[in-house]
């Protein structure tokens, strides 16, 4: 048995072990991606620094612990839950702890008419096949050991569906609190988000900790977007020093549809996310953004992909990083224009900031064109603040640190100025300060 094969091995033990009691069991579609799910786990494992969408990031850290898949049962409390609100932010909140669903500190007051919002777990012991013919369908192929691993489990997460025409008129946040069950545990939420023809959303999905201890998150978001749908989604990572954290976001777009997915990785977590999305059919569009911060030993690796499968699809994607102390961030982003993707337009920038000699960035943005009539473009930077503008702004006395912090902030502002509502803008202005300030702890414990 290879090492990748060992690692999973007590994941599909505990999968088997469990999978009597998941939802909708004996749901013929669902049994059936849950299988196979668990034989490619099985059969892959967990990914390792031979693979090579994995060579700059090891798990070797995740694997010194067995993670414990949490329980049904667990539970969080209104301390946490209110800890973690975000000043003057109005929105539909669903709450989970460890992956599961907390009606009690839930907000679903003044839904309207043709939009279901509710714990996954619970439609699919109630109405599983309106949602099982959806999961799975805009990931597709597995990139990984770790999607394998969520879709075996799949039991619990949010469940938004929002019917043609439908414009809400406020943001859906999804609240997912690990770390509940205590020591060693690991969570599985599975998200799906769907959006009929010409609705318009706005979802915000926080991942954060409820406590120091050593826990793992594989969080999996798929959506789905008919066509002359719009939807503006921001993840948000804001996780305790000793919390792994594995996400994916995979989603289709259908004709003259938009998405603007931006990622926001603000704690002092370990993460390796993977974004995929397909463009599906003329005038498809896709913005992905991303700001992520890698302070202390903290380890932050993005892995994106968009697929223009269609002609006249548009996207765009800026990343931009922090590192400063011994933080390591990786950047993949790969942009494929198909042969039927005529008159493509596509713009694809990672951008760096070191703010110490010991950080340290491994960057490869990538273009792959099959069709001779687009307009594409790419590229990446890494560099130091500008020392000029520095010695600008403390010639007219402003401490050096206060400077470095106000240059700082600028470069990351690109990306965060694009985030509504503005009560998110402001507690993810907040969050890159907080990382910045010399109070701030420079050394993470693994």
């Amino acid at each position: 048995m290879s090492a990748a094969e060992s690692h999973a091995a007590p994941y599909i033990e505990a999968q088997q072990a469990q999978a009597s009691a998941l939802p909708a069991v004996g749901v013929a579609a669902l049994d059936h991606s849950r299988s196979e799910a668990l034989q490619l786990l099985g059969e892959r494992g967990l990914p390792t620094q031979r693979d090579e969408d994995w060579k700059y990031t090891s798990i070797k850290a995740i694997t010194r612990t067995r993670f414990t898949p949490a329980a049904p049962s667990v539970e969080c409390s209104k301390e946490m839950v209110d800890a973690s609100a975000i000043e003057n932010l109005d929105s539909w909140r669903l709450v989970f702890a460890d992956g599961f669903y907390q009606p009690e500190y839930s907000t679903l007051d003044g839904l309207p008419e043709g939009i279901r919002l509710a714990g996954l777990g619970e439609v699919l012991k109630t109405d599983p096949d309106s949602v099982t013919k959806h999961i799975g369908s805009a990931m597709g192929e597995m990139p990984h050991g770790f999607a394998a691993m969520n879709s075996a489990f799949v039991g619990d997460g949010a469940l938004i569906e929002i019917a043609p025409g439908v414009e809400l008129d406020k943001p859906i946040e999804l609240v997912f609190l690990s770390g509940c069950s205590g020591e060693g545990f690991l969570s599985l939420p599975r998200n799906l988000i769907t959006l009929g023809t010409g609705s318009r959303a706005s979802v915000i999905e926080r991942h954060l900790s409820c406590a120091e201890d050593r826990t793992l998150s594989n969080a999996l978001t798929e959506i789905i977007l008919e066509e002359d749908a719009s939807l503006d989604y921001c993840c948000v990572q804001d996780q305790a020093e000793r919390t792994f954290h594995v996400g994916g976001l995979f989603a289709r777009v259908a004709g003259s549809a938009r998405l603007k997915a931006t990622t926001a990785t603000v704690g002092r977590a370990w993460v390796r996310n993977d974004a995929r999305v397909n463009l599906d059919a003329k005038g498809a569009a896709a913005s992905l953004d991303g700001a992520y911060l890698a302070f202390g030993r903290c380890h932050v690796d993005n892995h994106t992909h968009i697929s223009h499968n269609a002609p006249e699809c548009t996207s765009r994607e800026c990343y931009k990083g922090v590192l400063g102390d011994r933080g390591h961030a990786v950047f993949h982003g790969r942009i494929v224009v198909q042969p039927d993707a005529q008159k493509t337009d596509s713009e694809q920038s990672n951008q760096n900031l070191l703010l110490s000699a010991d950080a340290e960035i491994d960057t490869k943005p990538q273009l792959e064109i099959y069709a001779d009539d687009v307009k594409c473009a790419h590229g990446a930077t890494v560099g130091q603040l500008d020392e000029a503008a520095l010695f600008y702004l403390v010639s007219r006395g402003i401490e050096r640190e206060a400077a470095r912090r106000m240059l700082t902030q600028a470069f990351a502002a690109e990306v965060l100025e694009t985030i509504e509502p503005a009560a998110l803008q402001d507690y993810l202005s907040a969050k890159v300060s907080g990382q910045l300030s010399p109070a701030a702890p420079t050394e993470a414990a693994r």
